[in-house]
């Protein structure tokens, strides 16, 4: 059992099992209330699953700092209380396999695609894919996640011959299992840190001034 929580877009949280079976998701598409209603998602969906929690699957962005280290904090802090492992997963790997799967089974899409999602200040996050790898069934990331101007971001996947696929959610059942086929193929397909879409806009305190008499 993999419990995926994602704060990249809005808030998610679900229980999935190895195979894919989902136990239990719920969502909060607000994307300014983090920490208002994970504590609620997760207290809905972890009474609800059948079975104890393996590992948790934490998405790493790229999203804003202050919405994307709540999820994170979360995710390590069930971890550390249960004991168990935190599995890192870029949340566009998580929409790209979404969107992939959806693809299969409706024999639409085709070639190489970009999941593109806002990134406020009137910026756009992309990653771009190449399909799903036959042997672990994840997709390949060859670019990204990277920033780009709103206005300008069609010009740049066109540069990368990417087709545009925007993204305005993310799926913690799809992150729960792009974490447990990277755990079945041996792989760790995030990064250790979150991957901020910029900067905060805090700055540490520096030395006060030296008052002259």
């Amino acid at each position: 059992m993999i419990l995926g929580i994602d704060t990249s877009l809005g808030t998610t949280v679900a229980v999935v099992e190895d195979d894919g079976v989902i136990r239990g998701q719920a969502d909060s598409a607000n994307p300014l209330a983090h920490a208002e209603v994970i504590g609620t998602l997760l207290h809905d969906v972890v009474a609800g699953a059948p079975a104890d929690i393996t590992h948790v699957a934490a998405g790493m962005g790229p999203g804003p700092f202050t919405g994307l280290r709540i999820g994170i904090a979360a995710a390590r802090a069930f971890a550390l209380g249960r004991g168990i492992p935190v599995l890192p997963v870029v949340s566009h790997d998580a929409v790209a396999l979404e969107m992939l799967l959806h693809d299969a089974l409706t024999d639409a899409g085709d070639g190489r695609f970009a999941v593109v999602t806002d990134a406020r200040r009137r910026e756009v996050a992309y990653s771009v894919y190449d399909g799903i790898d036959d042997d672990d069934g994840l997709p390949i990331r060859t670019a990204g996640p990277a920033l780009a101007p709103r206005d300008g971001v069609d010009a740049v996947l066109a540069d990368l011959g990417a087709r545009r696929r925007d993204a305005h959610a993310v799926s913690g059942a799809m992150v729960a299992l792009a974490a447990a086929r990277a755990l079945a193929a041996g792989r760790t397909i995030g990064p250790a840190d979150a991957l901020y879409l910029r900067s905060p806009d805090v700055a540490a305190p520096t030395a006060p001034k030296k008052v002259g008499r």
